[in-house]
């Protein structure tokens, strides 16, 4: 079994940074989930359930874009 290491770094407004031995990726929470460069994952009304996908960065950058301004509004 590995080792992994995640640390996210909160900039405020759901928008962070999160270190990983990978390297840094930005990443937007919302009410809804969180979207990243690699995908988004979605909550669920299941405790401890959520759907994830590692999408097309064209499709995560509409989807992060609507849901802000759903988010804002």
């Amino acid at each position: 079994m590995g080792f992994r290491f995640q640390k996210r770094i909160k900039l405020g407004g759901g928008l962070g940074l999160n270190l990983s031995k990978s390297g840094i990726s930005p990443s937007l929470r919302t009410k809804m989930g969180t979207f990243s460069k690699s995908g988004y994952s979605v909550k669920t009304p299941i405790n401890g359930l959520r759907y994830q996908n590692s999408g097309c960065i064209i499709l995560f950058a509409f989807t992060g874009l609507i849901t802000f301004l759903i988010y804002i509004i």
